[in-house]
């Protein structure tokens, strides 16, 4: 049969996705990776990284010269959620990369922090697909400091006892619903950002994700995206033939909705910034206005390399990637995600 396989990674916004590819990438064990990209924003913040990571290595990974590392291989949807633009930019991206069979060892596809994972994995028992192409299995990326902390679903202990107390309690915000379908979907759990807690700390959240996963998903501690590909990639869990045992939130319903008042504001500025100024300023906004993430990248003043930002909540983190170019502008790049944004208030605060 020699299905191309693919691994679908999951996850709410911030988790990390996007630095566990781009490790991947870098440490593909001589695999050729494509990678599906699915932005949210008009800006390819995430998948100019992933093209840009791999000639970072010390040695030479030219194109012409490692194939596996063609910038050709990361393809990105940017025209809307993945599970809500399956058939319109899905499909004959997935078509593409099937009729490339003999190119590719595998297919990673990097879901946006706001899609159901379950209407994509549908979407391999499609004639067009079925017979070419399987999910090899579901990676959800869970950032282990934010759930200490309750940030993304609130207090732990008090949401563990009241769906011990009542399993048919739905009181959670569509947020919460989401988070739980990426985790109902799951296949392995890697657990983002541990050395930001202490040891009581993770114990808690791992408890808490024992409850909360099918019987013999695994979590596994991850540093800074640094998991071997032996462990990310080779699960042969074909999904798509037993999506029925994976619980969702919308297994019942035909279409569903995503919150309308998500906004994402694209950034582009022809100014550089000291980075401690910058992140206070962005500071200053997240405490302001309701918003979930923010990344992008950052002329910095003096410098030839090209900043990296990531800011998840109030939490901020950049480094240097790559040299600029000498064909592109110095300009700060940015994307701000989150609920009923003022966009001309974010602006103006920035210029």
């Amino acid at each position: 049969m020699n299905k191309l396989p693919v691994t679908v990674v999951t996850g709410f916004l911030g988790a990390g996705k996007t630095t566990l590819v781009r490790h991947l990438l870098q440490n593909n064990q001589g695999r050729r990776i494509a990678v599906i990209v699915n932005e949210f924003g008009e800006v390819g913040i995430d998948g100019e990284i992933l093209r840009d990571c791999q000639v970072c290595d010390e040695e030479d990974v030219s194109t012409e010269n490692s194939p596996n590392n063609s910038p050709n291989n990361i393809l990105e949807l940017a025209n809307g959620c993945l599970c809500c633009t399956v058939q319109e930019e899905f499909l004959p991206t997935m078509q593409a990369l099937i009729e490339r069979r003999d190119e590719l060892d595998c297919v990673v596809i990097e879901t946006s922090g706001l899609a159901l994972p379950k209407p994509l994995v549908q979407a391999f028992r499609w004639p067009e697909i079925r017979t070419s192409a399987t999910v090899d299995g579901v990676v959800t990326v869970v950032d282990c400091e934010a759930l200490a902390r309750g940030e993304l679903v609130g207090d732990l202990a008090a949401l563990e006892a009241q769906r011990q107390a009542d399993e048919e309690l739905d009181h959670e915000t569509p947020i919460e619903e989401l988070f739980e379908d990426q985790l109902g979907c799951a296949d392995m759990v890697l657990l983002t950002k541990v050395d930001r807690v202490n040891d009581d700390e993770l114990g808690k959240v791992k408890t808490w994700l024992d409850h909360e996963l099918s019987e013999g998903v695994k979590v596994v501690p991850c540093h800074s995206g640094n998991v071997s590909p032996d462990v990310l990639l080779g699960f042969s869990a074909a999904v798509e033939d037993n999506l029925d045992s994976r619980h969702s939130h919308h297994d019942h319903e035909e279409e569903h909705e995503h919150d309308d008042d998500i906004t994402s504001i694209p950034l582009t500025l022809d100014q550089a910034f000291e980075p401690k100024a910058l992140v206070a300023k962005l500071t200053e906004l997240v405490g302001e206005q309701e918003i979930y993430r923010i990344k992008g990248f950052v002329a910095v003043p003096g410098k030839s390399m090209r900043l990296v930002l990531n800011g998840v909540g109030n939490r901020f983190d950049h480094f240097y990637d790559r040299p600029w170019r000498t064909d592109e502008p110095r300009q700060t790049k940015l994307i701000v995600i989150g609920h009923e944004l003022d966009s001309k208030k974010i602006q103006m605060q920035l210029q």
